[in-house]
């Protein structure tokens, strides 16, 4: 495999590691382990971000290290180092191999192996260069200034990640991967009066940077963040109260994936913490609700050609139909459920082990056209941007505030509003879905997912939902 010749290069070659030898350090580490491995990685990371006329930001990192785990029913050992020497591993080896004291177990097969290809071998970074970069960014800030006088201030940034990664098991078993992603943000502030509001555009994904300097995308790019910050500037304060709310394509399943994506996660429902625990096979959302996690959507933010502990991604079935049918597993918590590993171990980093974690989340059409469920509701809201929210893992409930989101009277769109937050319980809103549309979108490329103190990158999708009976708190 040509990711496996890449990565010997970086991870022995370069490095002096003997090969043979580190093999068999992970063979003993091993030996009377359930299961467990070594995770050697090699990153380079870049930004750039401009703000109000300059240069504020200019980062670039480059790091490498291995992390080393055994796994011991439901204990395991994790020791890691920035430091890919034969040493290092023999201390880490003596940390971890503490776990496995008084147990035997039987070491767990490897993962299959695959052939999958689901980004370009191109390392973003050293596709464009850094006056080039800023460049960009400053045609960015000139076109968002000439597009409308009540432009006030112009953010955008640019950034760039090649990640180098091989996974060692007991026998010699390796898998490797090589990970390119990159990432534009434009954030427009608009004022008039003593009034100012702000709206921002991001996309991102597995390729380099080509497809986001083209001048069509990101004028496009600057233009929905105006659009989004003018719409600001004419709303007015959200209502509040219980009501109906339609969600809009793409970017609103972040609700879906915080509300209902992290409790469907193995851990959670191994350790029976979360509020979907025990419920395999039951209904648990309305009629016509599919929810899938897919890792192996070409270029997607949220895709793996292999998880972090070498398992190949796959398209999990979560819900059909409204009935439980899957949980996101890795390898651990797969085996003590007595299921199967679904390509969702993931990591941070080489410093963090690995932990059931979402891929792209999405949910699939309906057969319902958007005009008529927006025409079907009488009084309510119609959500189409999101920021941040808050979720309880053990019982589902969730706020969510609105970025953009509208009136909708008598089936007809109204005024823009400001301040909407959604108040729910993930569970509990599944089964409150009325309506499915036909426009299944996926996000743009700019979910980060953050779990026990780890940022890994994610995907979301939806199409437009009618959801009855869900809280509003307004500031109107």
């Amino acid at each position: 495999m040509a990711d496996l010749a890449k990565t010997d290069e970086l991870f022995y070659h370069r490095t002096g590691l003997d090969r043979t030898r580190v093999e068999a350090l992970v063979d003993d580490t091993l030996a009377g382990a359930d299961d467990g491995e070594l995770f050697l990685e090699y990153s380079q990371s870049e930004s750039v971000s401009y703000d109000d006329g300059r240069v504020r930001n200019a980062a670039f990192d480059s790091s490498q290290g291995f992390g080393l785990r055994t796994v011991c029913d439901d204990a395991a050992g994790y020791a890691h180092a920035g430091d890919l020497s034969e040493a290092a591993m023999k201390r880490a080896a003596d940390a971890v191999r503490a776990v496995k004291h008084g147990y035997s177990g039987t070491l767990a097969a490897p993962p299959p192996g695959t052939n999958a290809a689901l980004y370009a071998d191109v390392n973003p970074i050293a596709t464009l260069g850094f006056d080039a970069k800023v460049q960009l960014l400053e045609a960015i800030d000139r076109y968002a200034r000439a597009k409308d006088e009540r432009v006030k201030q112009v953010s955008a940034s640019i950034a760039g990640e090649w990640r180098a990664v091989q996974i060692v098991r007991a026998g010699g078993e390796r898998a490797a991967d090589i990970r390119p992603l990159v990432r534009l943000n434009v954030s427009v502030v608009v004022g008039k009066g003593d009034r100012m509001e702000s709206g921002s555009y991001g996309a991102g994904g597995r390729a380099d940077y080509r497809a986001y300097i083209d001048p069509d995308f990101w004028r496009g790019a600057v233009d929905e963040a105006l659009r989004q910050a003018l719409v600001n500037l004419e709303s007015e304060p959200a209502p509040a109260g219980e009501m109906t709310v339609v969600l809009g394509p793409g970017w609103p399943g972040v609700l879906l994936h915080e509300a209902v994506g992290h409790g469907l996660e193995g851990d959670f429902n191994r350790k029976k913490t979360s509020a979907f625990a025990g419920l395999m096979g039951e209904r648990v959302a309305a009629p016509g609700v599919t929810v899938v996690d897919d890792g192996t959507m070409p270029d997607r933010r949220g895709s793996l050609t292999i998880d972090d502990e070498g398992t190949p991604t796959g398209r999990t079935v979560l819900i059909e139909d409204g009935i439980l049918k899957g949980y996101m597993q890795d390898r651990m918590n797969a085996r003590l459920m007595g299921m199967a590993p679904t390509g969702n171990g993931r990591r941070q980093s080489y410093a963090h082990a690995p932990m059931p974690r979402m891929t792209n989340t999405v949910m699939l059409s309906g057969d319902k056209a958007p005009e008529e469920i927006l025409a079907s509701v009488d009084n309510g809201i119609y959500a189409v941007n999101f920021g941040g929210g808050q979720v309880d893992i053990t019982n589902g409930k969730f706020v969510f505030s609105c970025t953009e989101a509208y009136k909708v009277e008598s089936g007809k769109i109204g005024a823009p509003i400001k301040g909407a937050t959604l108040i729910g319980n993930g569970p509990d809103a599944l089964t409150k879905v009325a309506m499915i549309g036909n426009d299944m979108a996926l996000d743009d490329g700019i979910g980060t997912c953050g779990k026990d103190g780890q940022g890994v990158p994610v995907g979301v999708g939806q199409p437009t939902l009618r959801i009855d009976g869900l809280t509003v708190g307004g500031t109107g």
